[in-house]
């Protein structure tokens, strides 16, 4: 394949290719005039590094998973991108009980319920008691 075929075939750019090549994320193999040519494997790697992008890695751990022959060395960028996503969704799931906390509030403004209030509080960390 082309670089224009497998670019429309997975909806990039051109130049997002040339820039994972430029990154050693792709070797397509080159013919007459240094034109690209793009096989199953790379078709293959595309596909990973979409959805490895889409899952949240950088290219940079991408290109070192992909790159690297050590089971564990690729186990431990694993083990990094889990635990960012488990911060990460802790910090969102702490937003949407505040959220349905403020939403399920019998109180005419949730600024002055008590239990927003001590949601807050707890956030703030420091025993500061909320302005009355």
């Amino acid at each position: 394949m082309t670089i224009g075929e497998i670019a429309g075939h997975f909806g990039l750019a051109t130049h997002v290719l040339r820039h994972w090549e430029a990154m050693g994320l792709l070797t397509p193999t080159r013919v007459e005039g240094s034109r690209r040519r793009y096989d199953h494997d790379d078709l293959y790697r595309v596909a990973v590094i979409m959805r490895a992008k889409k899952a949240g890695f950088t290219l940079d751990d991408i290109r070192e998973m992909i790159n690297t022959e050590d089971p564990a060395a690729r186990r431990d960028i694993l083990l990094r991108r889990h635990a960012e996503l488990a911060r990460r969704i802790a910090g969102m799931q702490a937003s949407l009980d505040l959220i349905e906390c403020a939403l399920g509030c019998d109180h005419d403004d949730v600024i002055g319920c008590a239990h927003f209030q001590t949601l807050i509080e707890e956030r703030v960390g420091l025993g500061i008691s909320p302005r009355k």
